[in-house]
């Protein structure tokens, strides 16, 4: 087994993506990875069976973990938690409030694209082990009963901001969210946190002079698509904010084919000596009761 890299952003089918956990675990191994998280979108459901098939791999560390959205003044950022315990009964009712305002959101995301003609019964989204059913699932099920033929052209015909299908989802305040990772003894990581922005450095410095008070642990520093500049910047910044550094691939199986797991876009390495530091800070939570 290759113990140098690990992929600590990765997604089964109990949110939106296609492996299920003790898929991803045998895919783990297999890629040589000697440490995977599961961060599924806003849930914990996939964990138990995550962490089940990894007592089966001898020398593979499986840590628990949930991506979690939140907003900065209207604008989504992405938290990833990690070593969370999904048993906390504050972290499962977190969770719980998000859910319910993912499924009035599709509700209505249902009911528009009804108005629109394009007729998609909800049930029938959540297939299988999915438990957090969002646009990819409507995406998804457009391709297979109307003329789409990418999720990018559903997204940007009805389901993108601004399309006619298009309703806003709610997201809690940041700091909220890295609050009741903390209670659940996680570390809270930036996740993807330049990905896709103009003028980088000072969107980054901005955002990280607000969520370094509110206790951010950590920023992803190593992801899918970023360039050697961002990585560099995001390690820059970790050490000017004394952050620790986490990275993944943010692997989805085969929803994004062009993502693999533990190589992103094929140059993703991330060290396994990440993971030290991480779970340092994870102690602190733990032991002082966040």
């Amino acid at each position: 087994m290759n113990t140098d890299n690990i992929d600590l952003h990765v997604h089964s089918a109990y949110s939106d993506g296609t492996d299920e956990p003790a898929a991803l675990i045998a895919l783990a191994a297999e890629t040589g990875l000697s440490a995977i998280a599961l961060t599924d979108h806003d849930t914990v459901a996939g964990i138990d069976e995550f962490m089940a098939a990894a007592e089966e791999i001898p020398g593979l560390q499986a840590i628990p973990g949930v991506e979690i959205s939140s907003h900065d003044n209207g604008r989504e950022i992405h938290l990833v938690g990690l070593f969370v315990d999904h048993h906390s009964g504050v972290l499962l009712e977190f969770l719980d409030g998000i859910q319910r305002c993912r499924h009035n959101r599709n509700l209505q995301i249902a009911e528009k694209l009804d108005a629109l003609g394009y007729r998609i019964d909800l049930k029938s989204l959540a297939v299988g082990s999915n438990t957090v059913v969002g646009r990819p699932h409507f995406a998804q099920a457009l391709i297979e009963k109307y003329e789409f033929t990418t999720s990018g052209e559903v997204f940007d015909r009805l389901l993108k901001r601004g399309a006619p299908a298009y309703v806003p989802r709610y997201m809690p305040p940041t700091g909220e969210v890295i609050r009741f990772i903390h209670l659940a003894g996680g570390v809270a990581v930036w996740a993807h946190p330049i990905y896709r922005d103009q003028k980088e450095r000072s969107w980054a410095r901005r955002l990280l002079r607000k969520m370094v008070p509110e206790k951010l642990d950590a920023v992803e520093a190593y992801y899918s698509g970023f360039s050697d500049y961002q990585t560099q910047l995001m390690l820059e910044f970790a050490k000017e904010f004394d952050l620790a550094v986490s990275g993944g691939s943010d692997y989805h199986g085969g929803r994004y084919q062009e993502v693999k797991l533990g190589t992103g876009d094929g140059n993703l390495k991330v060290p396994k000596n990440l993971i030290p530091a991480l779970l340092q800070r994870s102690q602190r939570y733990i032991l002082a009761g966040a």
